[in-house]
């Protein structure tokens, strides 16, 4: 075989070796954000949860969020985003204020940042569980 034929083999499977592990994560993606998207968030017992300022977290890649979450006499009084990895979702951070409104974490999304708005919701939920 000639030296030209090689390198021409050589870079035909380099290039197919990177076609497939980009389509296998892309899928990987995809699958994540799809199970998010219908992944039902459950609302923690507020009258369980002791007063302090609990630390959660959560992460479906590509977004990853950790958030404080203060309670005080069984109300969440306060949310504060310490970290929001995210494509476009910032405007997903308004979710915290809904949340508190309603005591509950049965808040609509935010259109436009879904994958956001749930992941801020499972990180609240993941402090709160952790005071109980």
């Amino acid at each position: 075989m000639s030296r030209i034929k090689k390198i021409g083999l050589i870079i035909f499977v380099v290039v197919v070796a990177i076609t497939a592990i980009i389509t296998y994560f892309v899928v990987q993606i995809n699958d994540n954000l799809d199970y998010l998207v219908n992944m039902e968030i459950v609302d923690v017992d507020l009258n369980q949860v002791q007063d302090g300022t609990y630390v959660g977290e959560y992460a479906v890649f590509p977004v990853k969020v950790i958030v404080e979450v203060e309670v005080n006499d069984h109300q969440i009084t306060d949310i504060t985003i310490v970290e929001h990895q995210n494509g476009q979702g910032t405007p997903a951070e308004i979710i915290v204020e809904d949340v508190i409104l309603e005591q509950s974490l049965q808040v609509d999304s935010i259109a436009g940042a879904t994958y956001s708005s749930k992941v801020i919701l499972l990180a609240i939920r993941d402090a709160l569980l952790k005071a109980i």
